[in-house]
This record gives structure tokens, C-alpha cells and sequence, in this order.
């Protein structure tokens, strides 16, 4: 079990638990608890459902009772992949109740992902939609259970064709279901990771909600917080930063939406009077050029945060004329250390920097390439470690041999600089991945999918600049003879599983790929060719 799920050392966790960071709750518990607390108030608006905390408190209760009726137990893994809807929250807290661990799954996640989730973790059940965007989640479930037969359960959220409807599972409650430890793993969340598939991450309930605990604090939730959720909640920003768990914690009311366009979004926020919303780098933009040519009541909305990806200082400055909130800039990740910007800081912090860690207990260091530290002020690699800051990744010795050093401290893969005032300023990513508007691609999974085309001798797959996303995906291809087109290779992609968001934006073909002194392939050279067409490309024509 060690292996599995790589844990704080003794001394350590002792010292969480002695300082109150772990207060020794689990999520079935919080839930629990806040139920008892605020009763008959509104803890989820969902389409036109709206939830109160002991509805949802006993809702939860009775699907707990239905998933322990088919066979989930406790460590059981559940692959979960529904969208912003009520039962995102009522599965989660079910699945926590019992001790099975939910994998958290992305909407656009396709064959590709789900099957070695699947596989990887030995899921036994998968939670889906019927059709959401047009997709039809119920084909895919059936071709990820032909590979996999750990799968037993396929449960839907609508029409289950030829498998379990998730409504008809609501049960009577069973007394004394058994249920985990605070110090238990609650669920696996993915990594952002550079190598491959995505690594899965472990997060226990005392360091999750110590977590929430922090983000609510930062960010001035209470019972009067209304949080609008419009990216993915399976995310972790959204889900806990403070997001929907947070919320949730705080008292507070959650208000999903199945998407995140000003046309979804406005009318939430000005019928629900919400206060606090997360939203990526492009989706701040197109909000901020929407807000200006309608006439939405965004009265309500005390605090925008921004986060997943840099957001431009331009546009950072344009939030509080535009559209009447507070900017709050979050930097953080999966694995733990998340970094806010204050709500009362000057506008210089707001715009210029990404936040400084949440907890007092977190640690940070900036260093060189052999570890040292770097001088302040200046960009090194940042690590860090903390109370809420994962030792290791699910199942991974190996890997995590090179992502932890010695001393348990985690190799963020970004490069950063402290300013004298504590703040971080993100500068950039060491690891091998393009962050496409906050989805993080990972470039050798994609290479290893384009090297299995027959057309295809060599590949590299590299950022390139977008003003939009920040930054979008080119492949650079060494073809057979004849060279396949490119949009025979995205189809390639998009036919082995691939999540749309993965597939390259660009494909340029080359005679070899250019190496460095010691073989390696030069991505940054490949990223200076590209940029270097881009701006050609955009030149004016000279006469």
C-alpha cells in the first residue's frame, strides 16, 4: 500500500496534525456537518434543481447505500467523467462516504485516456453522461469495457441504454456503512504531467480539506458566497480553489454551468447574485469583450480569478473597469501548492505576479539546475512542499524518484522568481508540455501516437505563441514517402482516442529534426522555427 500511495513521513504528519492543518474530518463528515449546520439553505443550483445542504446531505446518504448495494467498497476505484451537473457533487460524496477513491476524468477525455485509467487503476465502475456536447458517452463506455474486464459497471447519468441509470440506484440508507480515515486517499486526481499519459494523484481528506480550509480563508468565503462553476469541475481549480468543495465548505452556495460562454454564464451570475467565479486565460478574454458590448447585471460579482495558464498584464488591468470585480490571480497545481493573489493587494501585485502560497506551512524553494538555490529575484525551478503538497504519485516509484527530491520537496516542472514581497511570478515551464489555454499537453504522449502512423518516420511535437491560448501545439514530422497530409494525421489522432485539445494545431513536415551537442532533439530550435514562420507569415508584404 506504500508504493501505491507514497505518504508524509511520520514526524511530519504528526507536526500537520499538532499545528491544526489536519483536523482529522473526512468529506463524508464535512458534508455531515454542514448539513446540520445550515439545513434548508442552498448548497447547489443545477439547471432548475435546487438543492439544499440537508437534501443533498441525504441524497448522498442514499446513493452511498446504492453504489455499496452493487459492489463498490471501500478503495475501490471509479472512473468519473460527468459534466457540471448535481450529481458530479452527490457521486463525489457518495464515493467519499464509502472509501472508494473517484478518478476524476475530463470531459473531452476519450478512448485513448479512459482505457488506461481504467486498466491502471483496475477501475471496476464508470460514471458517464448519456450525451453531453453532442457525444455519445455510452458508445465510448462500451468500447472501453471490451478492453478492459475490471470494468464491471458502466452507470449513467440519463438514459442508460444498455447500462445501469444512475437515478435508479438511490436506496434506502444503510446504517453503519463502513468508511474511511481522514488520513485515507479520498480520490486521484490527474496530473498536468510532460511524460506520457497523465500520472494520478493521491489526495487524502485531511490534506484536501485543509486545502478548502486555506482557499475559503484566502478568498473571504462564507455562507453568503455564491460560487458559479463554468470550467470542468473534475479540474482542480475549479473544484477546490476555493471552487465547489471549498464553497461547499465555507457554507456557501454552488452554481453549476454546463458551459462557460457569456451567453451560459451572464444570465447565471446575474439571476443567481453570484459572488465569485474561476475562469482560464482566453475565457477571461472573451468575457472582458463581452461584458462591454451588453448590458448584464455583473453587480454582483466581488472577485474574477484567473489561473491555468499566465494571464497577460493588458488584460489583467482591464478586470475591475470592465467588469466591476476584484482580479484575484491563482497559480497552483494538482499535486498541492496553490498561490492567490489577495483580495486588498495593490494593482502592481494583481497584474504582475501569480500570488504567494495560501498556507504558512508551505515551503518554496527556487533553484538551478544542480539544486542550489538561486539568488532572490532571480528564475530557477520552483519546488515545494507542504501540508497539502502529495509526497509521490499513485503507483509511480520510479517516476517519483525524479519528480521528489530527497527530502520530499516536489519538482513543479515551472520555472519562477520570488519578488522581495514574496509573491511568485511564474516565468515559464521546464517539463516538456504545452499549456493550450489551461489544458496541459504532454508532447512525448502525442509523439508516441503520431510515430505508430505508417506515414510517419519522426516526430516532435512543440509549443507555439498564440495570443489567444497562450500557447498552441505544432508538429514537426519526418515523413515516409509519400508525406501524409495533415489532416490525415489529426484524423489518425482523433481514431486512436485522442482528446480533441491533444490533437496538434499545426503540422509542418521536415527533412530531420535538429539535435543538440548530445543527440537530443532541439525543441528549441523547432520552437524558434515555428515562431519565426508565424511571424513572417504575419508580416506585412513588402512592396
Amino acid at each position: 500500500m506504500r508504493s501505491q500511495y507514497p505518504s508524509w513521513p511520520k514526524e511530519l504528519a504528526d507536526f500537520y496534525r499538532e499545528t491544526g492543518c489536519w483536523q482529522g474530518e473526512t468529506f463524508g463528515e464535512m458534508l455531515r456537518g454542514r448539513a446540520a449546520a445550515y439545513g434548508d439553505r442552498i448548497a447547489v443550483v443545477s439547471g432548475t434543481s435546487r438543492i439544499s445542504y440537508a437534501e443533498l446531505d441525504a441524497r448522498v446518504d442514499r446513493l452511498a447505500a446504492g453504489l455499496y448495494k452493487l459492489g463498490i467498497r471501500q478503495d475501490d476505484k471509479v472512473i468519473l467523467q460527468l459534466p457540471n451537473i448535481a450529481e458530479f457533487i452527490e457521486v463525489c460524496f457518495a464515493l467519499f462516504r464509502l472509501g472508494a477513491l473517484p478518478v476524476f476524468a475530463l470531459p473531452l477525455h476519450r478512448r485513448s485516456e479512459i482505457v488506461y485509467f481504467s486498466e491502471f487503476t483496475n477501475a471496476n465502475a464508470y460514471i458517464i453522461p448519456d450525451v453531453e456536447a453532442g457525444f455519445d458517452y455510452r458508445e465510448l463506455a462500451a468500447q472501453v469495457q471490451e478492453q478492459v474486464p475490471t470494468l464491471r459497471h458502466v452507470i449513467v447519468a440519463g438514459d442508460p441504454g444498455k447500462f445501469t441509470a444512475l437515478c435508479d440506484l438511490y436506496a434506502d440508507p444503510l446504517p453503519d456503512l463502513p468508511g474511511p480515515s481522514s488520513g485515507d486517499v479520498a480520490f486521484l486526481q490527474l496530473s498536468g504531467g510532460s511524460t506520457g499519459l497523465p500520472k494520478l494523484i493521491p489526495r487524502t481528506h485531511d490534506d484536501y480539506i485543509y486545502s478548502l480550509r486555506m482557499s475559503a480563508e484566502v478568498c473571504a468565503l462564507d455562507e453568503q458566497s455564491i460560487y458559479l462553476a463554468v470550467l470542468p469541475t473534475a479540474h482542480n481549480y475549479p473544484l477546490s480553489s476555493p471552487g465547489v468543495l471549498g464553497t461547499l465548505y465555507a457554507g456557501g452556495r454552488v452554481v453549476l454551468s454546463r458551459g462557460s460562454s457569456p451567453d451560459e454564464a451572464f444570465p447565471l451570475i446575474e439571476r443567481e447574485h453570484v459572488t465569485i467565479t474561476a475562469v482560464v486565460p482566453p475565457l477571461a478574454l472573451v468575457w472582458l469583450d463581452a461584458a462591454e458590448s451588453r448590458r448584464s447585471d455583473l453587480s454582483s460579482l466581488r472577485l474574477l480569478q484567473v489561473g491555468g495558464a499566465k494571464f497577460s498584464a493588458e488584460a489583467a488591468r482591464k478586470v475591475k473597469p470592465v467588469l466591476g470585480c476584484t482580479l484575484q490571480q491563482v497559480f497552483g497545481m494538482a499535486e498541492g501548492l496553490v498561490n492567490y493573489t489577495r483580495p486588498d493587494d495593490p494593482e502592481d501585485i494583481l497584474v504582475h505576479t501569480q500570488g504567494r502560497p495560501m498556507s504558512p506551512y508551505d515551503e518554496i524553494r527556487i533553484v538551478n539546475d544542480e539544486d542550489e538555490e538561486v539568488a532572490s529575484g532571480q528564475v530557477g525551478h520552483l519546488l515545494t512542499r507542504g501540508p497539502y503538497t502529495i509526497r509521490g504519485y499513485y503507483k509511480a516509484e520510479e517516476h517519483n524518484a525524479r519528480a521528489f527530491t530527497a527530502d520530499g520537496f516536489y519538482r513543479t516542472g515551472d520555472k519562477a522568481r520570488m519578488t522581495p514581497a514574496g509573491y511568485l511570478v511564474v516565468e515559464g515551464r521546464a517539463k516538456d508540455q504545452i499549456n493550450r489555454g489551461g489544458d496541459k499537453v504532454a508532447a512525448e504522449e502525442v509523439e508516441n501516437h503520431l510515430l505508430a502512423h505508417p506515414g510517419v518516420h519522426d516526430a516532435a511535437v512543440v509549443s507555439m505563441p498564440d495570443a489567444y491560448l497562450g500557447e498552441r501545439s505544432c508538429a514537426f514530422i519526418v515523413p515516409y514517402s509519400p508525406a501524409p497530409a495533415p489532416a490525415e494525421l489529426k484524423a489518425f489522432l482523433r481514431e486512436r482516442g485522442l482528446a480533441a485539445y491533444k490533437i496538434p494545431d499545426r503540422v509542418e513536415f521536415i527533412e530531420s529534426l535538429p539535435r543538440t551537442g548530445v543527440g537530443k532533439i532541439s525543441k528549441k530550435a523547432l520552437r524558434e522555427r515555428i515562431e519565426q514562420k508565424q511571424q513572417a507569415s504575419a508580416a506585412p508584404p513588402t512592396k
